[in-house]
């Protein structure tokens, strides 16, 4: 660019900020947090109904279908369908169950994990479809609800395997020497029991909801300087869109990367919880 344009463009960018700002032009409506606290729409039983659950439930209702349709007629050589959902299905029981529980026990909790899989696959998928376009997994209900299933499952998996020793090996690690338990106990504790519950929350909805946020400013972007500005700032549009597309495409990435990780640390946690040691 030439040196005596930047000054221009400084110039004119100065400008418009500051006239939107001051509501004489066109104004910029980026992202807001309130995006996840939509309206409601109406009311079940004092129980309210906004946008997003009934994203959640859409996302629910196509769980169900592809999984009805993909094994309601299931044959000895399989269909195009019925082949993707036995891949899909296959790869949370080998990658996943088996690689990290052993086939024993990776067969005995493969249920619970397909579905925290697939559940979670799914929601987190509404956050780059057309006309729903935000994650029913961006608002803490679900990924809570998640958190929840996957603590109460490795507490269980761990009571079950030995039911006198899983708490007392989890807050007195053996080795320690015991005056160090004081200091240890309450780190296993926080770590164990709080920590992980927590962190397989915050991670999930903090990456569904930053991801929503970036698509929205990208694309709000496209739309400001396309129809509201116009003119040479078209240019800047199609920079906008280009880099919407994009993080459109690495949002389908984090989206499978998210429940993968999520499940694969549920399996973690259950595998810890029925070590020998316990």
């Amino acid at each position: 660019m030439p040196p005596k344009l930047e000054p221009a463009l400084f110039t004119q960018a100065a400008t418009l900020i500051a006239t939107a700002a001051a509501g004489e032009g066109p104004e910029f409506h980026g992202p807001s947090i309130s995006e996840f606290f939509p309206e409601t729409l109406f009311s079940i039983g004092g129980l309210e109904v906004n946008r997003i659950h009934l994203i959640q439930l859409l996302a629910t209702i196509a769980i169900v279908l592809v999984f009805w349709l993909g094994t309601r007629r299931m044959t000895v050589v399989p269909g195009r369908f019925q082949s993707l959902v036995e891949m899909g299905l296959d790869f949370v029981r080998v990658n996943v169950a088996e690689d990290i529980l052993g086939k024993k026990d990776g067969t005995r909790f493969l249920p619970i994990l397909s579905t925290i899989f697939f559940m979670t696959l799914f929601m987190n998928l509404t956050g780059v479809i057309p006309f729903l376009n935000i994650a029913g997994t961006s608002i803490i209900a679900v990924p809570l609800l998640l958190a929840v299933v996957s603590y109460v499952t490795f507490i269980y998996a761990g009571v079950r395997k030995s039911p006198k020793n899983f708490f007392k090996n989890a807050l007195f690690p053996s080795g320690v020497p015991p005056f160090l338990y004081i200091i240890v106990t309450p780190l296993e504790f926080i770590s164990t029991f709080i920590i992980r519950p927590v962190t397989l929350t915050l991670r999930l909805l903090m990456n569904m909801m930053v991801g929503h946020l970036m698509l929205v400013l990208f694309f709000a972007a496209t739309q400001f300087f396309l129809l509201d500005l116009g003119g040479w700032w078209s240019a800047l549009a199609a920079g906008s869109l280009a880099f919407g597309l994009a993080f459109t495409v690495f949002e389908l990435l984090v989206a499978v990367l998210q429940a993968y990780v999520f499940t694969i640390l549920t399996a973690v946690y259950i595998q810890l919880a029925v070590a020998e040691e316990h």
